[in-house]
């Protein structure tokens, strides 16, 4: 088990919006991007999480101090900056 890889994509959940959106869109596709990346989680760790109820997260998100929170921009309708 690689508990260390668990607790990352769990604290990355429910602190990062962008990265939680992105698992409730296509939970797959996300560990797919997190194991290319490096992360180490088992097949068994996989299907676990993605059994999880999607609808969890956000709920425990709220849970969590916003000044441990890394909000989307994007979801505030903030654009980059044009050069």
């Amino acid at each position: 088990m690689t508990q260390r890889s668990i607790e990352m994509v769990i604290g990355r959940l429910l602190t990062d919006e962008e990265f939680r959106g992105a698992f409730l869109t296509d939970p797959g596709h996300t560990l797919r991007d997190l194991l290319d990346g490096g992360t180490s989680l088992t097949p068994t760790e996989i299907n676990a999480l993605v059994s999880i109820d999607p609808a969890v997260w956000p709920v425990l998100a709220e849970y969590i101090d916003p000044r441990l929170q890394k909000i989307c921009l994007k979801s505030l309708g903030v654009r980059p900056a044009e050069p």
